[in-house]
């Protein structure tokens, strides 16, 4: 079997009764990497600092994983312009947050024979958030409910990387050159 040493150095083909004896005067343990390969891989390590150290990258790997949440907005097909304006505004926060956000439009009796008037105001939301969103799914009916799945595009990191460039560019306006609050005015 081939052997590497605890410090990554090649040790040569050597018979497993001298890896073993290697492995105990180290005081390391022995630990097949490759059981596949002609001969065998092993190395000598220490198993539970190496346990330790991957267990470690595993949750240094998650810390930095972004997690997705879906939000949800309930609508109903007759909804006033403001009410609309109102929920598009929280589309439109969702989505600025990197949210999936599901617009979900409830039918109550007579409203259900009018399934069109759902679809219509799903596809306005999508217009009117002008391109901060992409359908991810578009929309379904399931029973009283016509739901549509919205996520971020691409535009809305250009739009946060051009919203924190804002506020470090630093002011092109003199103060000195405003004019003084107190001052009075002249009269003509």
């Amino acid at each position: 079997m081939r052997l590497i040493g605890a410090d990554g150095e090649q040790l040569g083909i050597v018979e497993i009764n001298e890896a073993l004896k290697r492995a105990q005067e180290a005081d390391l343990d022995l630990v097949e990497v490759a059981p596949g390969s002609k001969p065998p891989v092993t190395r000598l390590l220490d198993y539970s600092k190496y346990k330790y150290e991957q267990e470690q990258k595993q949750k240094q790997a998650r810390k930095h994983q972004q997690q997705v949440n879906i939000r949800e907005i309930k609508l109903r097909p007759k909804i006033a312009t403001h009410d609309y304006d109102t929920k598009k505004g929280h589309v439109e926060r969702f989505l600025k947050h990197h949210d999936k956000v599901k617009v979900t439009i409830m039918f109550r009796g007579r409203e259900q024979a009018h399934p069109e008037r759902g679809r219509a105001l799903l596809q306005k939301l999508f217009e009117d958030l002008g391109g901060i969103a992409v359908v991810e799914s578009q929309p379904l009916q399931e029973g009283r409910n016509m739901s549509m799945l919205l996520a971020p595009s691409k535009e809305v990191d250009k739009i946060d990387t051009a919203a924190v460039a804002d506020e470090t560019a630093p002011a092109d306006a003199d103060p000195a050159d405003a004019p003084a609050a107190d001052a009075p005015a002249a009269d003509a």
